[in-house]
């Protein structure tokens, strides 16, 4: 389909031609019953605009709002965004393409790690993969030989300019952002339909990619799962992506994607985030420290449960009592509107990406003047820092009392971002040191300082919210030392 340039063309939610149709005249229905939104030519997107996450994200999904995303789109139905703009499409290339991997593959690249090759045979996912360290011949002759699609593991590791958008990303959602390349030749499927626990961000890079989306079967899937062909029916959007457009569609939504015959192949990455980011998983992580914290002040929560509770097989006497008392911490939670998460927090700062600074990663070592009590200080880097309230970690005693814990994620390693914990040839100090949190420790008596720094304003250290002198500049000095704060 060729759109005049300057246009964008949204998916709604209707029925599209049952598979097998022409690409283009599926191409000019979509044309006739999208809704299309002109745009001024001066502000068709050319590159990201990196001046802060919310600009990053706005720039991405351009021209759509980000308030019109959210209210029509987030989490609901996907958005196709095709644009003709060279400038864009020129950029969307730099991120990745196939002449890349020849490089790649000579910096030491493992199969199952960092590249899987496979193809869809029979609406099953074929895995072609070697043992062990990856040859760049082997991996275009069986990209060229076997028609095999090229999965390229989190390249942001390698990428700069992915570094970049992802770790924007991971600030604007508060959520890991992870990618995946796919590189896929002609006349080829690397995956059966499928779909997944993550919200979607596609990016066409090279060459067109041909799609089909279904109705979901599971709305929000909180799992991966494969469909057969005779159980998801006919696609509700069927289009093709060329360089420059972007696709996202939320978590379950069903999907396939070929290179079409002709094209000598294709190239994209996805893009996503939000996997195990509900109010579910909230409420696994934050309800334990609410009971926990309750029982200590309620004894209705101290009271045993009633005799051989645990041997019975009815127990709908007890749940009205266990009712009654989810509806006490309800209230509870109502008056206090304090509900602490850590176990999350944690995993999100521990794992994401490091600030990517470019020629500006000095600012990464403390430098300049020392915290005095008349300096003026102001947080920076807020957006890779939170703050959390826990029981003393560092001591073993039966009552331990809760400290306030800063963790921060500047000193995590880019290289293995999203990678997990069980690679075989990290070393084991190596590995330990990515899943120990950085941060800080201190007294509960420190929180409302900290909460005046972490307000976004500058701040005086002696007008800190502690007792003593030595406290507020030890405070600063503490936090200066990790480069969380700056002098002024």
């Amino acid at each position: 389909m060729v759109l005049a340039d300057s246009y964008i063309s949204l998916l709604l939610n209707r029925t599209m031609p049952k598979k097998g149709g022409k690409h283009a005249e599926v191409g000019m229905e979509m044309q006739v019953q999208s809704k299309r939104a002109k745009v001024d030519a001066a502000c068709s997107p050319s590159v990201m605009d990196f001046e802060s996450p919310d600009s990053l994200f706005a720039s991405l999904i351009s021209p759509i709002k980000p308030e019109e995303f959210f209210r029509e789109y987030w989490e609901e139905k996907p958005l196709l965004v095709q644009r003709n703009d060279p400038l864009l499409a020129t950029y969307y290339q730099s991120l990745f393409q196939l002449s890349d991997l020849k490089e790649l593959c000579s910096q030491g690249l493992y199969y199952g790690r960092d590249i899987n090759i496979c193809r869809c045979v029979n609406g099953k996912k074929k895995v072609l993969n070697k043992e062990g360290r990856v040859n760049y011949a082997q991996l275009k002759k069986d990209f060229d030989q076997k028609k095999a699609t090229i999965q390229f593991h989190q390249p942001q590791r390698f990428k700069e300019e992915l570094w970049k958008i992802q770790e924007k990303l991971e600030c604007y959602f508060g959520s890991l952002v992870g990618s995946n390349v796919y590189i896929t030749p002609q006349g080829s499927q690397g995956l059966p339909p499928h779909y997944d626990d993550v919200e979607v961000f596609i990016l066409q890079l090279e060459g067109e990619k041909h799609w089909r989306l279904y109705k979901p079967t599971v709305h929000l899937a909180r799992e991966y799962n494969v469909e057969s062909e005779d159980r998801i029916g006919n696609p509700t959007h069927e289009f093709v992506l060329k360089p420059g457009d972007l696709l996202y569609f939320p978590r379950g939504t069903i999907h396939q994607a070929d290179t079409p015959p002709g094209v000598s192949y294709s190239t994209h990455v996805t893009i996503s985030t939000y996997q195990n980011n509900s109010w579910g998983d909230f409420l696994l992580d934050a309800i334990p420290g609410l009971v926990f914290n309750t029982a200590k002040e309620d004894v209705a929560l101290r009271t045993s449960i009633p005799r051989k509770l645990l041997m019975q097989v009815d127990i709908a006497d007890s749940t009205k009592k266990l009712s009654s008392i989810l509806r006490m911490l309800a209230d509870r939670l109502e008056n206090s509107r304090e509900l602490r998460s850590s176990d999350m927090r944690k995993d999100f700062i521990m794992n994401r990406l490091p600030p990517c600074l470019g020629c500006d990663a000095d600012s990464l070592t403390p430098g300049g003047k020392l915290p005095k009590l008349d300096s003026k200080i102001r947080l920076q880097f807020r957006d890779h820092a939170v703050i959390t309230v826990e029981p003393d970690q560092e001591n073993s005693d039966e009552i331990r009392k809760e400290m306030v814990y800063v963790y921060h994620s500047l000193k995590n390693r880019r290289e293995t971002h999203m990678m997990g914990t069980d690679d075989d040839d990290t070393g084991s100090e190596e590995g330990a040191a990515q899943q120990t949190p950085h941060g800080l420790r201190f007294p509960l008596s420190h929180l409302d300082a900290l909460k005046q720094i972490w307000s976004g304003s500058t701040v005086c250290v002696k007008e800190l919210k502690l007792t003593s002198a030595e406290e507020k500049e030890n405070l600063a000095l503490a936090l200066w030392t990790e480069c969380l704060i700056e002098v002024f």
